[in-house]
């Protein structure tokens, strides 16, 4: 008979470290699952947000696509 060594000598020299390890594994699987849920909801909600026609006005003239005055007058159509 050897001692600690499972049945008839055919386990494993270590019998507690294997259940350890799939722990250590299950609860890394689950935590690393979690936090990419919650990136792609983060990213969901900051590439959610609409933006108004008036922001889109405001940054054609900004960038010099539409003058002045095709500024004013969609603004004024805008509001």
């Amino acid at each position: 008979m050897m001692w600690g060594w499972g049945y008839g000598g055919y386990g494993a020299p270590w019998g507690w470290v294997g259940p350890v390890i799939m722990a250590v594994f299950w609860i890394a699987a689950i935590v690393g699952i979690v936090f990419l849920v919650r990136s792609f909801i983060r990213k969901g909600r900051q590439s959610g947000r609409e933006v108004s026609a008036l922001e889109i006005l405001q940054g054609r003239y900004a960038k010099g696509e539409i003058g002045k005055e095709e500024y004013e007058e969609k603004r004024r159509d805008l509001s």
